[in-house]
């Protein structure tokens, strides 16, 4: 059973750099044809995709967040992180992690923590 869970501060200060980590157990984030992905979800909004890095390292991100968004990996420890800069309130949201493949699509997901951009 795969398991992904995130950590990371609740709260951040407009203009700082929004920093996540998903610990994934129960599968390797290498093994081939996963896709590891950040989601979000502000208020009274539906989800929005902010990008991937694939079980070879590379990584994808969603056009509209590319300029301030960073997506790295951890394989010893199974872990890939999410850095956001520059927040506003307007990134105030649900922040999931996720795996995806082409056969399944996305089968797994953390908790999501509530990550509110705030002064």
């Amino acid at each position: 059973q795969v398991q992904l869970q995130e950590s990371g501060p609740g709260l951040v200060k407009p203009s700082q750099t929004l920093s996540l980590t998903c610990t994934v157990s129960g599968g390797s984030i290498t093994t081939n044809y996963y896709y590891w992905s950040w989601i979000r979800q502000p208020p009274g909004k539906g989800l929005e995709w902010i990008g991937y890095i694939a079980y070879s390292g590379s990584t994808y991100y969603s056009p509209s967040l590319k300029s301030r968004t960073s997506i790295s990996r951890d394989t010893s420890n199974n872990q890939f992180s999410l850095q956001l800069s520059s927040v506003t309130p307007e990134d105030t949201a649900v922040y999931y992690c996720a795996r995806e493949s082409s056969w399944s699509g996305y089968d797994y997901w953390g908790q999501g923590p509530q990550v509110t951009v705030s002064s």
